[in-house]
This record gives structure tokens, C-alpha cells and sequence, in this order.
């Protein structure tokens, strides 16, 4: 298996042009490749270039809205909603949140509901920038069912994301984006392009048996909740939160609605932005800074986000599967 180098300009430019080649407007198509480029920037390779054959297919189905943009209300001194009109996730995201961070600010807390958008992005780009604004963040969203509840065989959660996000003056903020699942579907998926095994309790072939074959579980089999019954209820607030509570479907009810196209589903996401200015009657910055030390002095301690941010100061090119650049030139 061989990869090619790309600069991240030339990242960019592919992204761009197949997404506008394939339906999405000007701006949208450079939303998204911004975002496809900052991931495979940091280092994020399964929501990079990845995740662009599935964007596509849902645009060519008619799913996705490539030229849609979501409605924006607010509602109240604390909530913002967001209809996303059947466009991508990142669109709806990149219009919203500047409303979130002003609420937030003025008031000290408020709540983004996202309904009707397409996400299959990572999740640390919404909660980083909120964060950079000085403000905590919190940020989950369902999918379609892939994940079985402790003590069942057969999905009903989606892989259910968490990201949270912590400001820090001077300093990058500190981020951590998570599956509830033991791992992220697009991780196992890249594991079985390149031949890779699991840990064991990743996931259960389709027989409900244990495995270390990524194939088995990404090929009918079914990914387990991280931590057993401790992930497995996560998993469910996250189903609670992104679901009932915004106004949009759970997982299973997803997958109903979906044409199965390959491409990301249309769902709901809720996202929450604490000011510490406001909250705390302490110096939390100076505060948090000294446990982030002692944590780092506890032994080979990084800091979530760490990483990310290490990768995003290489500005040099890029090394990407070739089969996959070939895959997304073709679909131009």
C-alpha cells in the first residue's frame, strides 16, 4: 500500500473541487475543504480525505443539500436553533456558532440545538473555536446505529460522539473528541483498508462473537460501548441530548429515515458554551494551569488536544493513501 505527498494547499484544492463538482455551492465547497484539510493537517485521518467518497454519495443521492443553508433563530437569551435544511453539519456549524459565543458571553451560558444537518465530521473543530473565545464547550451528536448497548448483540446507538473543550489564555485550548464506542467507525474502517487488527472488545462479528478483525465488525458485525456499562449509558445520553432534547431523531429512528446512500445521515446536534468569566469567583485560569501541571508531572501525561495541536505546526506536505486519492480524483 503506497501513499503520495500533498501540501495542505493541494489538499484543499481537491477537496474543493470535488465537492464542487458534486453539487455543493462556492461557499460550501470551501467550508468543507477547510475542514477536510485541517484534518488531515492535525493528523485527524479518519475524518480527512476519508470521509469525502461518503459526502459525496449522499450529495449525489439527493440527500445532502450542497447550495442549502440552515435557518437561524434565537430563541431566547440562552438558546440558539439551528434548522440545517438538509445542508452539511460544518455549514450549519460555521454560521451558528458566532451566535452561540455572543450568548454565552453576554449571559454565561447557552445551548445550540441543531436539527436536519448532515454530520460526519470530527467534533473537536466546533468545540476548539468556541473554546478559543474563551468559553468551555460541550458537544455530542448521534448516527446511525452501530453500537450494541451493554449486554446486547444488535446495535441501537450510533457511535455518539463527545467533545469538550476547555479555554486556556495564551494557550491552545484543551480538547478531547471521543467515541462512546470502544472505537470510531472511521478508525475501524481505516484499520480494515490497511490490514490492521483491533483490540479486543472493539467489537462482535454479526454472530456476536468476539474479534480482532476490523472487516468482521465493519462488515455487519457490531462495535461495543468503551468501558461496558459506563459507555453504554453515555452512549444513551447522548442519544437523550442530541436526540429528544433538540428535536430530532435517535439513532434507530436515523436509520429509518435513511436512503442508505453511504453517506452521513441527517440528525441532530447539541452543543453547550459555559463562560468561566461569569461562572467561576476564582482565577480558573490560573487555576486550571496548575492542574494541567500536576498532571503533567504525574509521568507521560498529554493533555488532550496536545497532539493536534504538535501536527498543526508542520506546514510541510502530507502523506496520503494513494488508492484514496484516486478514488475521490475519480469522483470529479
Amino acid at each position: 500500500m503506497s501513499n503520495i505527498s500533498l501540501s495542505l494547499e493541494e489538499i484543499f484544492i481537491l477537496a474543493k473541487n470535488v465537492f464542487f463538482k458534486n453539487g455543493c455551492d462556492e461557499e460550501t465547497s470551501n467550508i468543507m475543504a477547510d475542514l477536510v484539510m485541517k484534518a488531515e493537517r492535525d493528523g485527524s485521518l479518519s475524518h480527512g480525505l476519508f470521509r469525502v467518497p461518503a459526502y459525496v454519495s449522499g450529495l449525489k443521492s439527493g440527500k445532502i443539500n450542497g447550495k442549502s443553508s440552515p435557518d437561524i433563530k434565537i430563541i431566547s437569551a440562552s438558546v440558539v436553533k439551528a434548522n440545517g435544511n438538509n445542508c452539511l453539519a460544518p455549514v450549519v456549524l460555521n454560521k451558528s456558532i458566532p451566535e452561540l459565543i455572543k450568548l454565552a458571553k453576554e449571559n454565561g451560558v447557552a445551548i445550540l440545538s441543531i436539527t436536519n444537518s448532515h454530520h460526519m465530521a470530527a467534533m473537536w473543530p466546533e468545540t476548539e473555536i468556541i473554546a478559543e473565545q474563551g468559553l468551555v464547550a460541550i458537544a455530542c451528536t448521534s448516527y446511525k446505529p452501530a453500537v450494541a448497548p451493554a449486554g446486547s448483540i444488535k446495535p441501537l446507538f450510533g457511535t455518539n460522539p463527545i467533545s469538550f473543550a476547555w479555554p486556556r489564555k495564551n494557550k491552545p485550548p484543551v480538547v478531547f473528541d471521543m467515541a462512546t464506542a470502544s472505537m470510531a467507525m472511521g478508525e475501524v474502517q481505516v484499520a480494515k483498508r490497511e490490514g490492521h487488527k483491533v483490540p479486543l472488545g472493539t467489537g462482535l462479528t454479526k454472530e456476536g462473537k468476539d474479534t480482532m478483525d476490523p472487516a468482521e465488525i465493519a462488515d455487519g458485525g457490531v462495535l461495543l460501548p468503551f468501558g461496558g456499562y459506563k459507555g453504554s449509558g453515555i452512549a444513551m445520553m447522548v442519544e437523550l441530548l442530541a436526540g429528544a432534547l433538540v428535536g430530532d431523531n435517535f439513532s434507530y429512528e436515523t436509520a429509518e429515515k435513511d436512503n442508505n446512500d453511504g453517506g452521513p445521515p441527517s440528525g441532530g446536534e447539541f452543543i453547550l458554551a459555559i463562560s468561566p468569566d461569569k461562572l467561576s469567583d476564582t482565577d480558573w485560569d490560573t487555576h486550571s494551569s496548575k492542574f494541567f501541571d500536576k498532571m503533567k508531572s504525574m509521568g507521560d501525561v498529554r493533555l488532550p488536544g496536545e497532539r493536534r495541536h504538535k501536527n498543526r505546526l508542520d506546514k510541510g506536505p502530507r502523506y496520503i493513501n494513494e488508492d484514496l486519492v484516486n478514488k475521490i480524483k475519480s469522483l470529479n
